[in-house]
């Protein structure tokens, strides 16, 4: 049922080097104001991906989301703080 996507490095205006899945969670976010839950987006990203959790973790390294806590539960408001594309 999974579709498998090939972990491609994209290297944006900032230099920052993204994954496709990344991208993909960016635009997600994007879509829906800079805000959506944990749930909302899991269900977003079920087709196209598995690992979730550990990308947003990867994300809130980089600055590019926040989110209470160190991984986010099912509850949790994933906020976008900067799109690396503009």
């Amino acid at each position: 049922m999974y579709r498998r996507v090939k972990k491609e490095r994209i290297l944006d205006n900032n230099m920052e080097d993204i994954t496709q899945e990344e991208k993909f969670i960016i635009s997600k976010l994007n879509e829906n104001e800079g805000k959506l839950n944990y749930k909302a987006l899991q269900d977003y990203c079920a087709e196209e991906f598995e690992g979730v959790r550990l990308i947003l973790k990867k994300l809130k390294e980089k600055g590019i989301v926040d989110y209470e806590g160190v991984i986010p539960g099912f509850s949790a408001e994933i906020t976008l703080i900067k799109d690396p594309s503009k």
